[in-house]
């Protein structure tokens, strides 16, 4: 069956059809109730008959009508791999393999990537990507695929149904792996209570057919079939439970499957038994005896009663309360109702009453609650009841650190209301404090004078405590807490944190913001403490130039840059810093403060050779015509004022109009031939070089050489013989005497350049300046050095200086120096030089 469209003829009206073949000479097109006389032109190859038509309205009214031959139904089981074959569609329909790929044999498309295709060249069925039957078809119990197959030129539709089979390849699974379940100790057996039930994505016999629970004394598992929802686990009581005896009970049932072999899962069951009140407090202690001195401050605990009940929560919670007492015993004692602490609550006299019999009643808070009594003997000790009083008659609360010893503090009397030897008072004061007492011509009167200097920075605060003993039997004292200040005075000069200051700071730096910062600390106070930082702008140096673009934070002492540092200009200075406090007289520090220019690669490449006469990067390079390969053409010189990698210079050939003549070496700039010349050869080249430093942003510069061939210094001579002897008639012998004049003037120039370099060489200083070069034979890159100490330590940073050939020592430190290997060609160009850092 397949839904097509077809123009009736009676009608005119495009309607939507349910059209049916049979394999005879009667066919029927029924069209949602209405029939309409059409023809359809079919393959008379591929169905007997000829013509389909279509029967008049009552016919298919009366007559019934059937499809001929069955459905064609396959199945598989689920997540088969890719490619697997379903089944053989041509063979089943009878139909030609070797039409499919001509008449378009396909599945009809669907609003999802489909499960199966269809080989035209074989007509088999194939799965198109893995199937997950859960996924797919959900729980339903059958899952069946409708495949709409059809064949175009002529137009034919066949149905197969792909049913895919369960596997068991899911486990129960809880909704959780922990679930907790609250009964009450007093709940009878026979309780039932239903568990979570586990959920296997799998149908039929793959889903979960039994549950088992770990065995235990207190319940059992019941299971009950509900069908189509499965099965419900029921958890029953068999046995009471005691809280009291065990509070928690932990349970593991598992599910299963049917599957061969089975799949199981587990979830943990945590029983809570809840408490009921079936427990009567009981005191700790079977009696309670106390000795209480009289005249106990108010508050003072007498003694702690304890009583514990085996229930939980509020049936186990207790109440303390005083019994049946008397109104005199409610006046004097109290007990707090959480914690059976009994405590003073007025004045106890030995001398009205010795001793005390107090009763105590604990009591839970269940529903109905359960209540204990419990006596407490209280006794009445008789002791020298009145304790020295120390008064503080005079005091002074701050004294300055630079008071002088001796100087009073405080002055205190004491007084104790007993008499003989229970009113005779010693008084002291408390250890590793610098004060003592002196006793005045009064009794009873004391001063409390410094014995030692004093120090704020050290402590600035003492609590002095005044002790007053009597000589009772047993003795009774008394304390006073005093709390001396030490007010400051401006004795210590300001601190820097460091000494000296040492800050590398990077070249380029924006001007106006901090670069780095001095801090120093005085141990005094108030304004004492308050530091000011300046800089001394006295030196004479060449870098006190730098010293007015310098600006420091007097508050702070962040100091900031008003204008770049520039590596190439100046390498290091330092300059002090001096830090004053606001006392009076004030004091003041100061410190040396090192800054060391860091480089940055703010320097492009200079074109030393070649330069035209106009300053640019141009130059001619005249060659014969007969040099061979691996002579050397030119050498490209270049300079870079930046040191370390950012001066290290590399040459790169960018445009040449023969890349089969020339070679550049990357590290020296050497151009040479790679071949001979032929007579074929043009006779100018030009070369366009690159060279580019290594700084992390790369700086370059560019140079342009020409190179003419030009034919060889024997031919131009036999040439100008011939010449010569041409016109010997019309040249005097004036021009040998020219020629040799020209040339030994060219001679002479050659050695005085080459005896002005020398010279220069020898001149030239350790601190390298840009005005200078190299030797004779430099190779591209001129070499910097630059020198910090730090501490008692010299640093020497070297730029890198490579030629041809050369290469970085692997695993070489950064405080080695490689020694170079130099190996002389015959040009006499270096070969092997390294350069590295210096630690010294």
């Amino acid at each position: 069956m397949h839904s097509v469209y077809e123009q009736c003829e009676d009608e005119h009206i495009l309607f939507r059809n349910n059209l049916y073949f049979f394999q005879s000479d009667i066919y029927f097109l029924y069209i949602s109730g209405w029939l309409c006389r059409c023809s359809i032109t079919m393959n008379p190859t591929d169905y007997s008959g000829g013509q389909w038509r279509l029967i008049p309205f009552f016919v298919a009214l009366f007559l019934p009508w059937s499809r001929v031959g069955a459905q064609i139904r396959y199945s598989i089981a689920e997540e088969v791999k890719e490619g697997t074959v379903v089944g053989n569609i041509a063979k089943d329909l009878g139909l030609e393999k070797s039409t499919l790929k001509e008449r378009g044999y396909r599945i009809a498309e669907s609003a999802t990537e489909p499960f199966f295709r269809v080989n035209q060249d074989d007509g088999l069925l194939c799965v198109k990507r893995v199937i997950d039957r859960e996924k797919v078809c959900e729980r339903s119990s059958v899952c069946v695929f409708q495949l709409k197959t059809l064949l175009e030129n002529p137009l034919e539709i066949h149905y197969v149904s792909v049913e895919v089979l369960d596997v068991n390849d899911n486990p129960p699974k809880f909704s959780s792996n922990t679930s907790r379940l609250n009964i009450s100790e007093s709940a009878l057996p026979g309780l039932r209570l239903q568990l979570p039930a586990a959920h296997d994505p799998d149908v039929g016999p793959f889903s979960v057919q039994e549950y088992k629970l770990s065995a235990n004394e207190h319940f059992r598992l019941e299971v009950k079939d509900r069908g189509k929802d499965g099965k419900i686990p029921i958890l029953v009581l068999l046995k009471s439970l005691d809280r009291e005896t065990k509070s928690q009970h932990k349970l593991r049932i598992s599910a299963i499957d049917g599957g061969k072999p089975s799949r199981s899962g587990t979830a943990e069951i945590s029983v809570h038994v809840l408490d009921v009140n079936d427990n009567m407090p009981v005191f700790t202690e079977d009696t309670y005896s106390v000795f209480l001195n009289e005249n106990a401050p108010i508050g003072t605990t007498v003694i702690k009663v304890n009583a514990t009940d085996l229930d939980e929560g509020s049936n186990g919670e207790i109440i303390y309360t005083l019994g049946n007492v008397n109104s005199r015993i409610h006046d004097l004692f109290s007990v707090n109702p959480l914690t059976g602490v009994i405590t003073v609550k007025d004045r106890i006299d030995f001398e009205i009453e010795e001793s005390y019999e107090i009763d105590i009643q604990a009591s839970d808070k269940g529903t109905a609650p359960f209540r204990t009594d419990k006596s407490v003997m209280v006794k009445i000790v008789d002791l020298n009841d009145n304790t020295p009083q120390i008064e503080v008659t005079s005091f002074s609360r701050a004294v300055a650190e630079d008071a002088r010893v001796g100087t009073t503090v405080a002055l205190i009397s004491v007084l104790d209301k007993d008499s003989g030897q229970n009113g005779k008072v010693i008084c002291s004061l408390s250890a590793n404090v610098p004060f003592m007492l002196s006793p005045s011509t009064q009794d009873n009167m004391y001063s409390v004078v410094t014995n030692s200097l004093l120090d704020r920075e050290k402590q600035s605060t003492y609590e002095v405590i005044v002790v007053a003993r009597d000589a009772g039997v047993p003795p009774l004292s008394s304390e006073k807490s005093i709390t001396v200040f030490v007010s400051d005075v401006n004795d210590n000069s300001p601190e820097f944190s460091s000494r000296p200051y040492t800050f590398y700071v990077t070249e380029n730096n924006p001007p106006g913001q901090s670069v780095f910062s001095v801090k120093a600390f005085d141990h005094d106070e108030g304004d004492n403490a308050h530091v000011l930082y300046t800089i001394v702008r006295d030196g004479q140096e060449k870098e006190h130039l730098y010293l007015h673009s310098l600006n420091i934070n007097s508050d702070n002492g962040d100091i900031s840059a008003l204008k770049s540092f520039d590596f190439e200009t100046l390498k290091s200075f330092q300059f002090q810093v001096v830090a004053t406090d606001g006392g009076s007289p004030p004091l003041s520090s100061n410190v040396t403060v090192k800054v060391f220019i860091l480089d940055q690669n703010d320097n492009a490449p200079v074109i030393l050779y070649p330069v035209s006469s106009n300053g640019s990067a141009e130059g001619v390079e005249e060659i014969p015509r007969n040099m061979k390969a691996g002579d050397l053409v030119t050498k490209v010189r270049a300079y870079d004022a930046d040191i370390g990698y950012n001066g290290w210079l590399l040459f790169s050939l960018q445009q040449v109009t023969a890349h089969s003549l020339f070679t550049l070496d990357r590290y020296t700039g050497q151009i040479r031939t790679l071949r001979s010349f032929t007579e074929t050869d043009e006779a100018e080249h030009g070369l366009l070089i690159l060279v580019k430093d290594n700084g992390n942003v790369s700086l370059s510069a560019t140079a342009t050489v020409t190179v003419k061939l030009v034919e060889h210094k024997e031919a131009f001579a036999a040439s100008d013989v011939k010449r010569a002897a041409a016109k010997v008639e019309e040249e005097d012998h004036n021009v040998t005497f020219y020629l040799i004049i020209t040339l030994g003037s060219v001679s002479l120039l050659f050695v005085i350049s080459i005896i002005v370099l020398i010279a220069m060489q020898c001149s030239k200083s350790t601190e390298y300046t840009s005005k200078y070069l190299q030797d004779a034979n430099y190779d591209g890159t001129l070499c910097h050095s630059i020198q910090y100490r730090s501490g008692d330590k010299r640093y020497m940073l070297v730029g890198p200086r490579m030629s041809i050939g050369s290469t970085i020592v692997p695993g070489s430190h950064a405080n080695t120096l490689v020694l170079p290997d130099r190996r002389h060609t015959s040009t006499g160009e270096v070969r092997h030089e390294h350069f590295a850092h210096l630690h010294m």
